[in-house]
This record gives C-alpha cells, sequence and structure tokens, in this order.
C-alpha cells in the first residue's frame, strides 16, 4: 500500500468504469440520457454484459470521488509532494476491485477498501457519444460501507492524520453516518470538509441526506445542472450566481470559516461564491476536434481545485488549476492519467 504521510482523505464509492463508444440505439433501448448519471434499476442491468460482448470496451478506475482523489495526487506527485491522497470505499474481494487497487496505487493513492467477500466490486456502465456521456451506476459492493470500517486502527490513523476530506454526493446513497463520522471530525479539529452534490437525482430523491451533509461543508461543488435542480428544490431563483451566494450563506455547523461554493458550467465560466461576494474564472475553450470524452472532466477540476487547497493557493488559483486538470481528462478517454502530470503551483 501507498504510504500516506497525511493531507486529502476521500471517502466514496469505488466502481470499474466499463466504457464504450455507443451508438443512440442503445441509449433508446435503456432510455438513457446524454450528460446524466444515474443508478442501474433492474431493466438496466443486461446494459454491463451488453457492452462486454459487443462493444470492446476499455475497463478504467473510476468513482467520483477516488477520480477526484487521483487527480489530487497525479498533481501533488509533480509538485514534489508523493503520499499525500488517501482514500476509502467498499470493493468485493475480486479480480475487479483488484484491478482498482493496483490503478490507485500506480496513481499513488492510498487506499484503505473495506472488502466484501459475499458481492462484486460496483462497475459503472459509462456510455461515450459525440464527447458526451451517459453514465449507469451498479453500486453492488460499494453500497456495502459501513461506518464500522472507519473505526479500525488504519482507518483512524488516515482520517485523524489528514486535513482535508472530500466526499462525493454519491455516497449519500450509501452511508450518511460514515459520512458523519467524518465530517464530525473536520468539525471539531477545525479542519477542512469539501462536498459534491454530484447528479440531479441526490437533490431530488435524497433531499434530507444533502441537507445534512451541506451543514458541514466548508466547499460545495456541483455543476450547473446540479446547481439549477437544487434551486428549484429549494425556491432559490434562476439566477446561478445568486444561487451560489444563497447556498453559501445557508446554514453551516463551523461558524468560524465562511463557505465557498463553486458552480462549474462546461466550457462557460467557473461561479465562485463566498462571503456575500461572487466572482467568475473563464474557462479556455478546447477546440472539438481535440475533446474525446467528458466522463470525469468534473471529478477531474476537483482534484485540480483540491490540489490547490492542499497547496495553501487561493481559489483563484485553485480554480486555475482545476480548469487545467478538466481541461487534460477531457482530451482522454475517461479519467485516465495517461502521463505525468506537468502542471506546476
Amino acid at each position: 500500500m501507498t504510504k500516506f504521510s497525511g493531507s486529502l482523505m476521500g471517502l466514496g464509492n469505488p466502481l470499474l468504469d466499463i466504457s464504450a463508444d455507443v451508438g443512440q440505439e442503445i441509449l433508446d433501448k435503456y432510455d438513457l440520457k446524454m450528460d446524466n448519471a444515474i443508478l442501474a434499476e433492474e431493466k438496466h442491468l443486461p446494459i454491463y454484459k451488453e457492452l462486454v460482448d459487443n462493444y470492446s470496451p476499455q475497463y478504467i478506475a473510476g468513482g467520483a470521488t477516488q477520480n477526484s482523489i487521483r487527480v489530487a495526487q497525479w498533481i501533488m506527485t509533480a509538485n514534489g509532494k508523493p503520499g499525500q491522497c488517501a482514500y476509502m470505499g467498499c470493493i468485493g474481494n475480486d479480480a475487479f476491485g483488484r484491478q482498482l487497487e493496483e490503478c490507485a496505487a500506480a496513481d499513488g493513492v492510498c487506499v484503505h477498501y473495506m472488502k466484501d467477500e459475499s458481492t462484486p466490486t460496483g462497475t459503472c456502465a459509462v456510455l461515450v457519444k459525440g464527447g458526451e456521456r451517459s453514465l449507469i451506476a451498479n453500486l453492488a459492493a460499494a453500497n456495502n460501507f459501513k461506518p464500522s470500517h472507519l473505526e479500525t486502527a488504519e482507518s483512524k490513523a488516515i482520517y485523524e492524520s489528514a486535513s482535508v476530506y472530500y466526499i462525493a454526493g454519491f455516497f449519500l446513497t450509501v452511508s450518511v453516518d460514515s459520512l458523519k463520522i467524518v465530517a464530525e471530525h473536520a468539525l471539531a479539529n477545525n479542519k477542512t470538509f469539501c462536498l459534491n452534490l454530484s447528479a440531479p437525482f441526490i437533490i431530488d430523491f435524497f433531499g434530507d441526506q444533502v441537507a445534512t451533509a451541506l451543514e458541514y461543508a466548508d466547499y460545495l461543488f456541483c455543476n450547473e445542472s446540479e446547481a439549477a435542480a437544487y434551486a428549484k428544490k429549494h425556491n432559490l431563483g434562476d439566477d446561478l450566481k445568486e444561487v451560489a451566494l444563497k447556498i453559501a450563506a445557508s446554514p453551516k455547523k463551523n461558524a468560524s470559516k465562511p463557505r465557498t461554493v463553486i458552480f462549474t458550467q462546461g466550457s462557460s465560466s467557473t461561479i465562485v461564491a463566498c462571503d456575500g461576494k461572487v466572482e467568475e474564472f473563464a474557462v479556455t475553450p478546447l477546440p472539438k476536434e481535440q475533446l474525446v470524452d467528458t466522463n470525469g472532466a468534473g471529478d477531474a477540476f476537483v482534484g485540480g481545485f483540491l490540489a490547490g487547497l492542499l497547496e495553501g493557493k487561493d481559489v483563484g488559483s485553485c480554480v486555475e488549476a482545476g480548469h487545467w486538470a478538466a481541461r487534460f481528462i477531457i482530451q482522454q478517454s475517461g479519467c485516465t492519467l495517461t502521463k505525468a502530470c506537468e502542471y506546476k503551483f
């Protein structure tokens, strides 16, 4: 296992992405929309075998939080700081799980997975069409993470030595109690807790869990569709800059530091709100012919931003690192780190 010297810890749903370029017919067959993420229902379960049998897919280490942690460590390594990032989640004791472990280790992340002996490692079907993607997650073992894993000596050593924590909203469907253990530790020790809303369905169907987690969040990330879904649910209006300000000002457990809210908008400007002020940061557009796959763009942005936080940079520098990481990832298939990072703070 990679040695963890303690800075950033992620907690989430480790999934092996099964990624393939597809046509409209398979999207129609399974009633899927582009640029969307859902949990697999019974009707979606045959899609995984169909991709394997008919589409020559790529297998890529995935899961939103794990992607962000891998990108953050990739950047930290480039800046002379290996072993800064750790990650926990639940996998099965199987080949896919071992593939996830190997990938994380290759990226320099200290993983301390809980292992479920009776449930397979979770998978995510990634359907790519015209550079956009549709995600269908079958959580399997990832759904079985338990707070008891955080009570082990190794887990405690990891989360007690970290200073920044990141959890994507997808984990809210799995174990809010586990999230609260980490968030309460961050609160008690004045450490930094970061949350992502992750997908409109999280906001629409797991509202109580979102409300619980949001009170702990020092940094909140989401994209424009998630921001719009949150605004609609809470009657915050249509102006995303105003929405960001309102979320930043909403109740917060650690009143000693203001909440920073970050809305990404693809190739449009990133919105950042904090302490009654809102800023926009332009994104350098990528020529369409260089776009390969938007899967992982948001995760990569967060990874770059978190690396900036670990380096003690201001919010503008954190956003710049996030934009750079997202730009790199959308030129790859999935969230794959195909070469040494060239980003220096």
